[in-house]
């Protein structure tokens, strides 16, 4: 009898320990049939009765929400810290930005294309011609 109250004794501590913790950190409008505090007492001073009563009718059922909004199909972009558009202007001011530096970037690229045909065109002055193969005139014919 003694092992088993050995057992039971950190078992019912962790489970307690659990549920104040769980009674603190959820808000103040989620508990359900009690008040927070209510719960809170509930627990703290019937550690077992309280725990159990907690887990089974007092603890919110519903899922806890991002604090980002609701889940979309898409949870990659609610992640914490994700950089999202808040001003229109400030977002539109981007977008420009982003626009003229790939202009930018073409048109540095389209002069370094026009460089290198000019290089390679004043390296070779002059292409010699294939040599011309002469056909075969088509009244001869082969003996």
């Amino acid at each position: 009898m003694m092992r088993l109250g050995l057992l039971a004794s950190p078992l019912l501590l962790a489970l307690w320990l659990f549920c104040v913790i769980d009674v603190i950190l959820t808000r103040d409008d989620e508990p359900r049939h009690l008040p927070k505090v209510g719960w809170l007492l509930l627990v703290l001073f019937f550690p077992l009765v309280g725990s159990i009563a907690w887990l089974v009718v007092g603890r919110p059922r519903k899922p806890k929400q991002s604090p980002y909004g609701p889940a979309t199909a898409f949870p990659e972009y609610d992640r914490p810290g994700r950089a999202a558009a808040v001003d229109p202007n400030a977002d539109a001011e981007f977008l420009r930005q982003v626009r003229e530096r790939a202009e930018e970037q073409r048109r540095r690229y389209r002069e370094q294309q026009a460089e290198r045909a000019a290089a390679e065109a004043s390296a070779d002055p002059a292409v010699p011609e294939e040599p011309s193969v002469e056909q075969p005139d088509e009244d001869a014919s082969p003996t």
